[in-house]
């Protein structure tokens, strides 16, 4: 489907993005902070990628990029635009960013019993990889 574009999250987006979350992304409570978002959009302009149709996000994937791994998250298509070719194009975009900057492989950040994104992810080509978990440890502020 056309009628939309892909384009680079700035800082004027950041509210909006937050709400499209609360929308449209599953488990967006915990950690997602207008602070945390433009700290992400000063650190790497380009990560953020927002699918936008008449000026409002459609859907978003953060592209993220340590010069060694890419780690893409916060994959989400409006409810409304599912099946639309909203996600191939998010998908599309990250993958090719991440490979202009000498990337060779991408991992997606999944959370456990999401079904949608599961399914998603899955019918991009992406396949769990066996054998590893997350490890995590919150720090303190």
């Amino acid at each position: 489907m056309t009628g939309f574009q892909i384009r680079a999250g700035t800082s004027e987006d950041v509210e909006a993005v937050l709400a499209f979350w609360r929308l449209a992304a599953e488990g967006t409570d915990r950690h997602d902070t207008a602070e945390a978002v433009h700290r992400l959009v000063a650190r790497d302009p380009d990560a953020l990628l927002l699918a936008v149709d008449q000026g409002a996000a459609i859907g978003s994937l953060i592209a993220g990029w340590d010069g060694w791994r890419a780690h893409l998250y916060r994959f989400a298509v409006h409810p409304d635009r599912r099946r639309q070719g909203v996600g191939r194009a998010l998908l599309a975009a990250a993958e090719l960013r991440i490979a202009r900057l000498g990337g060779r492989r991408v991992d997606a950040m999944v959370l456990h019993g999401n079904e949608l994104g599961g399914r998603a992810w899955t019918a991009t080509g992406y396949r769990r990889q066996p054998g590893w978990r997350r490890w995590v440890k919150p720090l303190s502020p």
